[in-house]
């Protein structure tokens, strides 16, 4: 219909310029419209004196409207008004017909056929013989890599990933002197890389290649349980408590429910029931289990399959988990002998992940130190090096004033927590917080509240603990798994034996806890991230009451402290922190290998040499050197490839001269096969914002006819500008006619002859 209107395609008219082939310039044609349409208003005002007063209001300006329209079209069609557009040359340029041969494309969506069959079918039903008759033509195929094809009945979809993005910027490359006028894009649009990257559109845009693309598949699956990601953290101290986000998202059974699982190998780690929400909405629960010995393990994370389902292969998924048997040391000041100390130490020692070493304070000029390496330490006190107290990877600050730290020492532990990544956790006492100057020293700024001005905060009276929402969720408050049963279990504990008023909580700080005092409702655990580090208040010194006069056997008291220093320390990295991005490499196998180094006082050293020690399935080995990145100091780089399936230990190791500055252990797994059944839908708006953003458009299989007349309106590759007239559009009869006879009538009709 648009094309016997307006005589050319579309394209013609979106690709094109318009111009005007009149020998007259363009500013007198707007001079005489105006002029027009002057005269023609004055000459109706003059003939409407004593007309009815509707003809000179809105009935007198529609007539007036329709006959300055219908002379300025007039006008226009004497300046000869046409159409200029790039158009293909025939028969000398290439048209690349580009089906996606991945495993998706072999899922069955309409009466049992394939999408790789649907796309052949359309190939050969009459797209590749119109473009023939006009083009050349090229055919490829596309998935993980990309290749030429000599027909359409060679293409199988088996391949394990797809990657749209390289396999267009491969033949952008691979035909950059060829005069290749457009790129027909078949696929489900699967990218298992991500998305079209701006290095590909750049590449196309810069040779002014327009993507055409026709999608194949349902944009939703009927009925189907699918997982979206699964959070849990790549590392982990032994026996740790960890926290799983699990997000999925379900079609066709809104409101039933199904079981989640979390498995190590055959033990079940974790598992709920779920009520599945509703079609296409992206959900997210959360799991809490125990890391369990130090090893790496593999977390498969389930959701139990339900009658009728599509696809059970994307209801599980797995992420390795490197758990270290290493001990975190952590500094604990003390300025007072009290409960809370013995308590505390007691927790700590029955984690084996965490070395507590101790300084108390006596007397004014006397510390009692325990857990010590050796007699040198901390025999002078607080360390006054970097190297020395950058060597722990936790500090608690219990009751004791900050200027039992001299200003030198106070900065160390600011950079402790900034630089060094460390965590730092005070504690309420009467030397604590406000009452001991805190609030007043160098390093407030690390606390994450704003400590109230007065002193006197410090308060020997009783007081209940109770869980704010984000306690109920957080791994550090988690006393049992069950978000209800947890702040429930809270509000059962014994009552603390003082509390303090920590101050108003900051911007981007957490409050998990809070005290009910005499006084009202205060902070109670306030944590905050703090450069490459973090920091928390607990404002009381009266936990200890939770094992005192707590049940026999209860375990509230000790987890509690246990899962509070292991967050105080646990994420402290040491002077080389290795990473690749992802645990999981898939297919291809590539990974790009980063490793952040310093030295003992934390700063980057540039001046490093950086090795990563690869052991591989069937006793493979290798070694790569990592290379400086310019812009970053400190950071080294290497592209590394898995060249096999199976899990891979990597090693990376900074020296500096003859010195070991450290080393850190990274474990990848590459899997194969596994790309394909994740998003297997039709990714539509990857489709379209392809075509979209490179001048093409995206096609529908009923419009398919019209596709070899209507790509040839390309810039790319051998063109021509065609000039196209348009002062013979049946449009512009049909307007001039209506313009006229609706004009007319309307006179008639309202008395004005």
């Amino acid at each position: 219909m648009f094309e016997w209107l307006f005589q050319y395609p579309l394209p013609v008219f979106t690709k094109g310029k318009l111009v005007l082939l009149g020998a007259w310039p363009v500013w007198l044609l707007l001079l005489l419209i105006v002029a027009a349409a002057g005269g023609l208003g004055w000459l109706i005002r003059r003939r409407l004196p004593g007309a009815d007063p509707k003809l000179r209001t809105w009935r007198a300006a529609l007539v007036w409207g329709m006959q300055a329209s219908l002379v300025a079209l007039v006008l226009l069609l004497l300046w000869q008004p046409a159409v200029t557009v790039a158009e293909l040359k025939s028969q000398q340029n290439i048209i690349a017909l580009v089906v996606d041969d991945s495993r998706s494309m072999a899922i069955p969506d309409v009466n049992g056929q394939t999408r790789a069959s649907a796309a052949i079918k359309a190939l050969d039903g009459g797209v590749l013989s119109g473009l023939q008759k006009r083009f050349q033509t090229r055919l490829y195929r596309i998935d993980g890599t990309t290749g030429r094809v000599v027909k359409a009945a060679d293409l199988q979809p088996t391949a394990a990933a797809t990657h749209l993005s390289d396999g267009l910027r491969q033949i952008v490359a691979e035909t950059s002197d060829l005069p290749v006028g457009a790129i027909v894009l078949l696929s489900d649009g699967a990218e298992n890389s991500g998305g079209i990257d701006a290095d590909t559109l750049s590449a196309l845009r810069n040779r002014r290649l327009p993507v055409h693309t026709v999608g194949f598949g349902r944009e939703a699956p009927a009925h189907d349980l699918e997982l979206e990601q699964v959070s849990v953290g790549s590392k982990a101290l032994a026996d740790a408590r960890l926290k799983a986000d699990v997000s999925f998202r379900q079609y066709g059974y809104t409101g039933q429910h199904t079981t989640l699982a979390l498995r190590d190998g055959d033990k079940l780690l974790a598992s709920k029931e779920v009520t599945l929400a509703a079609d296409g909405v992206v959900q997210t629960e959360v799991l809490f289990f125990h890391a369990g010995p130090a090893g790496v393990k593999r977390i498969a994370a389930s959701l139990t399959p339900l009658a009728g389902e599509e696809s059970t292969a994307n209801n599980a998924t797995s992420r390795l988990l490197t758990v270290s048997g290493d001990k975190r040391r952590i500094l604990y000041v003390e300025g007072e002998p009290r409960w809370e100390y013995k308590f505390l130490r007691r927790a700590a020692e029955d984690d084996h992940a965490v070395q507590v070493v101790a300084m108390l304070r006596t007397t004014e000029n006397k510390i009692y130190r325990q857990g010590i390496a050796d007699p040198a330490e901390l025999a002078d006190g607080f360390p006054s090096k970097a190297e020395d107290l950058f060597a722990y990877d936790g500090i608690v600050i219990g009751s004791v004033e900050a200027g039992y730290l001299t200003p030198a020492q106070q900065e160390l532990l600011r950079e402790f927590v900034d630089q060094r990544g460390g965590g730092v956790l005070f504690l309420g006492g009467r030397f604590a917080l406000t009452d001991g100057g805190w609030n007043a020293s160098s390093v407030s700024d690390l606390l994450p509240t704003f400590l109230p001005a007065a002193k006197g905060t410090f308060h020997l009276d009783p007081a209940t603990a109770q869980l704010t929402p984000q306690g109920v969720e957080s791994a550090v408050t988690r006393l049992v798994d069950d978000p209800a049963a947890n702040a429930a279990r809270w509000k059962k504990l014994p009552y603390l034996m003082n509390y303090q008023d920590p101050g108003t909580p900051k911007p981007g700080a957490t409050v998990l806890a809070q005290s009910i005092t005499p006084r009202g409702t205060l902070p109670l655990l306030v944590t905050q991230n703090y450069g490459h580090g973090r920091t928390a208040i607990l404002a009381t010194s009266g936990t200890w009451r939770w094992q005192m006069s707590g049940a026999v056997g209860d375990p509230s008291h000790d987890l509690f402290w246990q899962q509070l220093l292991r967050w105080t320390a646990g994420d402290s990295a040491g002077p080389v922190s290795a990473a690749a991005g992802n645990d999981r490499l898939n297919d291809e196998g590539h990974a790009t290998l980063t490793a952040t180094v310093r030295d003992k006082q934390f700063n980057p050293a540039p001046d490093a040499h950086v090795t990563a020690h690869v052991n591989g399935p069937e006793n493979e080995t290798s070694l790569i050197d990592l290379a400086p990145v310019p812009a970053q100091s400190g950071v080294f780089t290497a592209d590394w490839t898995a060249d096999k399936p199976g899990i891979y230990g990597i090693e990376v190791t900074a020296s500096r001269g003859k010195e070991e500055l450290g080393r850190d252990l990274l474990t990848l797994e590459r899997t194969d096969g596994v790309a394909e059944d994740f998003h297997t839908s039709q990714n539509r708006d990857l489709l379209d914002k392809l075509s979209a953003q490179t001048g093409g458009r995206a096609w529908k299989l009923e419009e398919l006819a019209r596709l070899p007349q209507e790509i040839s309106y390309s810039e790319a590759g051998i063109s021509v500008r065609d000039t196209k007239e348009l002062w013979n559009m049946p449009i512009i009869f049909f307007l001039l006619l209506g313009l006229a006879s609706g004009e007319w009538w309307l006179r008639r009709k309202w008395g004005i002859v």
